[in-house]
């Protein structure tokens, strides 16, 4: 008679313990260690186990710190008024950003053309990594005109949040122009800093902001996690 391999029952008794509860969405699984000791196999069948619930999705490893119970896909509208912050918690999640760097440079040529300056141009640039409930999903690179809204990197290192600093330098409103979609493999240093496989799939999208007399204020591009945000298109028109 055909017996069921050992790593595929433990795999079924984690796939019961998620589906009944037991561990919910972005709990952390126990170590492997402990799950050896509770089904009373060695390591290198547990680790076959937590594989087999990750190709179907339901688990993931995070380098360093454990495997967790997958969350659900971030919806992320992109419309007219993209807002990161108040797009998460109108999810019911909890948004947050780190800062990677913030740097005065010379802007190169396709940054001076969506920003309608010359190349060469002092541009701000931020760079960080969007969480959501302290998970990353997305890492992004904005850059803004230098002259014309000094004091900028001040005002992100201060508040992290680009809407607040471009409020706090005199831009109270803008709206997105354009936004391009397309896909990419993630490069090292993504899947490093996104907790996600070298080559995974993610969505770049680039898009220009302007304010409210048609000037463009920033020119962005977000590099988001492919299996933890859901790009929907925003009917803020108004």
């Amino acid at each position: 008679m055909a017996r069921t391999p050992v790593w595929t029952s433990i795999a079924q008794h984690l796939t019961a313990d998620i589906a009944e509860g037991r561990h919910a969405t972005g709990d952390r699984l126990p170590t492997e260690a402990q799950l050896a000791a509770r089904f009373g196999v060695n390591r290198h069948t547990v680790r076959r186990a937590l594989a087999a619930l990750a190709e179907q999705g339901l688990v993931h490893a995070r380098r360093g710190a454990g495997v967790f119970v997958t969350a659900r896909p971030t919806d992320y509208p992109i419309g007219r008024r993209v807002r990161f912050h108040q797009n998460i918690a109108a999810s019911g999640r909890i948004p947050g950003k780190r800062i990677l760097s913030l740097t005065l440079r010379a802007a190169d040529k396709r940054e001076a053309e969506a920003l309608a300056l010359a190349p060469g141009d002092p541009v701000q640039v931020y760079d960080g990594v969007s969480l959501v409930d302290e998970e990353p999903i997305a890492v992004f690179q904005s850059v803004f005109p230098g002259d014309r809204l000094p004091g900028l990197l001040d005002a992100l290192r201060e508040t992290q949040s680009v809407t607040a600093a471009l409020q706090r330098c005199g831009v109270a409103d803008y709206t997105r122009v354009s936004t391009r979609i397309t896909a990419r493999a993630a490069t090292a240093t993504q899947a490093n800093q996104l907790r996600l496989a070298e080559g995974a799939p993610l969505i770049r999208t680039t898009g220009i902001n302007v304010d409210s007399d048609g000037v463009p204020v920033e020119y962005g591009r977000s590099w988001f996690a492919g299996d933890r945000v859901t790009l929907t298109l925003s009917g803020d028109e108004g």
